[in-house]
C-alpha cells in the first residue's frame, strides 16, 4: 500500500508563500530520496528539488533557489515543499516521488523515481 497523497495547493498571488506536504504510506519516508516536480500546462514535467536519504543533503534547480525549501517531518512521514515569493512562472501541478533504489548520501532530479503522487494545482496570478 505505497502511497503519496500531495496537498497545500490553490490560488496565490504573485510573491505569496504556499507549503505543499506530501504524506507518504507504506515505506518509512526518510530512508529514501524524494523529489518535487511540477508541469505547466503545454510543457514537459521538470524537476524542482530533492532531498536525500536521511536528510544529508538537498538538490534545487536554479529556478527556485532561494525562493524554495524542502524539508521532512519525521513524526507524520511527510515531506514538505515550502514556497515563498511565487511567481506567475511557477503555475503548474505540483507532484511528489520517491526514489526507492537509490542509497547515496545525496539526491539528483535525474535518478529513476518510481512512485509518484496524483499531484496539488498551484496558481499564480493576481
Amino acid at each position: 500500500q505505497l502511497q503519496l497523497v500531495e496537498s497545500g495547493g490553490g490560488l496565490v498571488q504573485p510573491g505569496g508563500s504556499l507549503r505543499l506536504s506530501c504524506a507518504a504510506s507504506g515505506f518509512t519516508l526518510d530512508d529514501y530520496v524524494m523529489g518535487w516536480f511540477r508541469q505547466a500546462p503545454g510543457k514537459e514535467r521538470e524537476g524542482v528539488s530533492c532531498i536525500s536519504r536521511r536528510n544529508y543533503n538537498t538538490n534545487y534547480e536554479d529556478f527556485v533557489k532561494g525562493r524554495f525549501t524542502m524539508s521532512r517531518d519525521y513524526a507524520r512521514n511527510t515531506v514538505y515543499l515550502q514556497m515563498n515569493n511565487l511567481e506567475p512562472e511557477d503555475t503548474a501541478v505540483y507532484y511528489c516521488a520517491v526514489d526507492l533504489y537509490s542509497d547515496g548520501d545525496y539526491c539528483e532530479l535525474e535518478y529513476e523515481y518510481d512512485y509518484w503522487g496524483q499531484g496539488t494545482q498551484v496558481t499564480v496570478s493576481s
